[in-house]
C-alpha cells in the first residue's frame, strides 16, 4: 500500500470535510451547504461509501485530497502532508518524504521546535508587567485575542529560549535551523530578545516563524525582527493570518490586504476576517498566487507613506499577469487599519466597501502627483500610466482611459495612440472583474453540470450510449469527462463496475453514480432518455457557439483563399446543430 492509500484508509472523508461543512445525514450519504458557493439550500454531497463528494451548486467533486486542495488552496503534495499528519502517517517510510526533510533537516522537528517556543514566549507574556501593559493597554487587544494568534514575549536575557528548547530535547542545529536561535562570536544565543513575539503560521495553523516588535519606540535597534528564511518560513510566500483568514476571504469572495501584522490582529478582533498581511509592502507573485486560490478580488490597503504608495503601484503590474483584480482602499481619516479601527471600526469596514479599481486609481494618484497645465507634466503623468493602458486586453476599457487621459491632458487621441504603441511592453494585462466574466464563470458550471450529468445516464443506461451518438469526446470541456465518453464509445455494453476499474476515471465514475442517484434515481427510461436527449443538445449548441467564435477570429485575419475553407466548416458546423436538433426532437 502506498502512501496515498495508506491516508485514505485511515480517515474518513465525511470527518475531514466535517470540520468545514456542517453535515447532516441524508440516508446513506451526508449533506451539507457548499464551501463554494453561497447557496442557501444543501446540495453538497458526500458518499462515505465511495469515499467521494460532490458540489451539486458548484459542479466540483472528488475524493478527499481533492477537497482538501479546493478549501485550503493547497498542491496534492500539500495535500498529502496536511492529510498525513492527521492521519498519523510517517510519508518518510513510504518514499515520500522530500518535503519532510530539506538538506538533511527534518521539518517535523522544526515545526514541534517552533511550537514549543510559542508556548514558552506565551508564558513569559504572562510574567512580564511591561509586555502585558503595551498588548492590552497600548494596543487594545482582549486577552481572547491574545490566545488566538498565540502572542507572546521574548525575555532579554540572550539564552532563555535557547536553554528551554535543549531541556525540551531538541539540538543547537534544530533550534538554528528553525531561525530560533544565531550563532554571534562563536556562541549560540537567541534570535529574539525583549520584544513582542507574533506567531507566524501557514494556513493550517502550524507556527513556522515569529515577527517581534520592539515594545518601545525609542529603543534601539530596528522596530520589527523577522524570522530569517528557513526550511520552514520564506517572507516571499507567507502570508500572515491566512489560517483565520481563509474562510471569510471564501465566503466574502475578495481579500484585503495589510501591511502590518497587528493591523491584521486588530482588524480580525473587530470581527473583520477577511484582512491578511504580507512582510512590509513586499507582495510577490507567490503571494498573489496564494490568495487566487480563495478570491480573485484582492484590495490593497498599505499604509500612505511613500513606501506603501510605490508597493501600490508596483502591485498592479505584477497582478495584470495573474489577471487578478487588484483595488485599492483609501484609508481617509487614519495612517493605518488599526488607526481607523480604534477610531471606529464602522470607518474600516466604510473603507473597504469604498474600494477603487487599481487603474482608475492609479490615474487619482498621478493626477495629483504632476501638474498636468505643463508639458512637463503632462508628459510625466502619460510616462506614469500609458505602458499600464497598453495592456489592458478589452478594447473598450482601453479607449475608455485613453479618452479620459486625452480629456484630462488637453492632448488629442491621436497623440496618445502613438505614445501607446511605444509605451507597450510584455506584461499580460489587468482584467477588471465585472458582470460579463461572472457570466462567463457561471456559463462554464452549467456547461461542466451537464457534462457530468449526461455522462452518469450513459453510465447507468447502456442503451442511451447509441442514441447519443453525435456527441464526441472534443466536444466536451474536462479530461476525465472527454476519456470516460470515449470509453462509453468503445466499450457501449460495459457496465459501471467494469470501467470503475479504470484508474484514471474511478473516482469520477463514483461522483457520476452518485449524481445519478441524487437526480435521476426512480425516473422512467423514457424520461430519461429525453433528459439525455436535452443534455446532449445544450453541449453540441455550445461547442458549436464556441466553434464559429474562434472561426469568426480566423476569418478576420485569414486572406481570401482560406475564407472558403472556413465558410465550409461553418456550413458543417449549422448541419451538426440541425442533425442534433432533429435527434432531440424524434428522441
Amino acid at each position: 500500500m502506498d502512501a496515498v492509500e495508506e491516508v485514505k484508509s485511515r480517515l474518513s472523508i465525511e470527518d475531514i470535510v466535517g470540520e468545514y461543512v456542517q453535515l447532516k445525514r441524508a440516508g446513506r450519504n451526508f449533506r451539507g451547504l457548499s464551501p463554494f458557493t453561497n447557496e442557501k439550500t444543501p446540495s453538497f454531497m458526500i458518499s462515505p461509501e465511495k469515499q467521494i463528494w460532490h458540489d451539486f451548486s458548484s459542479g466540483k467533486g472528488g475524493n478527499i485530497f481533492s477537497f482538501i486542495m479546493e478549501i485550503e488552496g493547497l498542491d496534492f503534495k500539500e495535500a498529502l502532508e496536511l492529510l498525513a499528519r492527521k492521519a498519523g502517517v510517517d510519508l518518510e517510510q513510504y518514499g515520500s518524504g522530500s518535503r519532510g526533510k530539506q538538506g538533511g533537516v527534518d521539518k517535523k522537528r522544526l515545526l514541534e521546535a517552533n511550537a514549543a517556543a510559542a508556548k514558552f514566549y506565551q508564558v513569559q507574556l504572562g510574567a512580564n508587567h511591561e509586555a502585558l501593559e503595551y498588548v492590552l493597554t497600548n494596543r487594545r487587544f482582549t486577552k481572547d485575542t491574545v490566545l488566538a494568534w498565540l502572542l507572546g514575549y521574548s525575555p532579554n536575557t540572550g539564552n532563555a529560549l535557547l536553554n528551554y528548547l535543549l531541556k525540551k530535547g531538541f539540538n543547537e542545529a534544530e533550534i538554528l535551523a528553525a531561525g530560533l536561535s544565531s550563532k554571534r562570536m562563536g556562541r549560540t544565543s537567541d534570535m529574539f530578545r525583549g520584544r513582542l513575539m507574533i506567531p507566524l503560521m501557514d494556513p493550517q495553523g502550524q507556527v513556522i516563524g515569529f515577527t517581534a516588535r520592539l515594545l518601545k519606540a525609542d529603543d534601539t535597534g530596528p522596530k520589527y525582527i523577522n524570522t530569517p528564511r528557513t526550511v520552514l518560513y520564506d517572507k516571499s510566500r507567507h502570508i500572515f493570518g491566512m489560517h483565520l483568514a481563509k474562510k471569510a476571504i471564501r465566503e466574502l469572495k475578495y481579500a484585503v490586504l495589510v501591511e502590518g501584522n497587528l493591523d491584521v490582529i486588530m482588524s480580525h478582533q473587530a470581527n473583520v476576517a477577511q484582512v491578511v498581511a504580507t512582510a512590509g509592502t513586499a507582495l510577490t507573485e507567490a503571494h498573489l498566487k496564494s490568495l487566487v486560490g480563495f478570491a480573485h478580488d484582492i484590495r490593497l490597503a498599505f499604509d500612505s507613506d511613500k513606501a506603501g504608495l510605490s508597493a501600490t503601484e508596483r502591485s498592479i503590474s505584477l497582478a495584470s499577469r495573474l489577471h487578478v483584480s487588484l483595488n485599492i482602499i483609501d484609508l481617509k481619516g487614519g495612517k493605518d487599519p488599526d488607526e481607523l479601527i480604534k477610531k471606529d471600526p464602522q470607518l474600516w469596514l466604510k473603507a473597504i466597501d469604498d474600494y477603487h479599481y487599481a487603474i482608475d486609481w492609479l490615474i487619482a494618484l498621478q493626477q495629483r502627483r504632476f501638474d498636468l497645465a505643463s508639458a512637463e507634466g503632462k508628459r510625466e503623468f502619460s510616462d506614469a500610466l500609458l505602458p499600464l493602458i497598453a495592456n489592458l486586453d478589452d478594447a473598450v476599457e482601453q479607449d475608455h482611459y485613453l479618452n479620459l487621459m486625452a480629456l484630462k491632458l488637453g492632448v488629442s487621441k491621436l497623440a496618445l495612440n502613438s505614445k501607446l504603441k511605444r509605451s507597450a511592453d510584455p506584461v499580460r494585462p489587468l482584467k477588471r472583474t465585472n458582470q460579463a466574466s461572472v457570466a462567463l464563470n457561471d456559463q462554464k458550471v452549467e456547461i461542466t453540470k451537464c457534462e457530468d450529468h449526461l455522462l452518469c445516464l450513459m453510465q447507468k443506461h447502456v442503451q442511451l450510449r447509441e442514441q447519443l451518438n453525435i456527441l464526441t469526446p472534443e466536444m466536451l470541456s474536462r479530461e476525465p469527462a472527454k476519456v470516460l465518453l470515449k470509453l462509453y464509445k468503445q466499450h457501449k455494453n460495459s457496465d459501471e463496475e467494469h470501467l470503475g476499474k479504470l484508474a484514471e476515471v474511478a473516482d469520477y465514475v463514483k461522483i457520476l453514480t452518485l449524481q445519478y442517484e441524487e437526480l435521476y434515481q426512480g425516473l422512467e427510461l423514457s424520461e430519461l432518455k429525453y433528459e439525455a436527449a436535452r443534455l446532449q443538445v445544450r453541449l453540441i449548441e455550445d461547442y458549436v457557439k464556441q466553434q464559429k467564435i474562434n472561426l469568426a477570429k480566423q476569418m478576420s485575419e485569414s486572406d481570401a483563399n482560406q475564407t472558403d475553407k472556413l465558410l465550409a466548416e461553418a456550413r458543417q458546423l449549422d448541419e451538426l446543430l440541425r442533425i442534433n436538433l432533429g435527434d432531440r426532437v424524434h428522441a
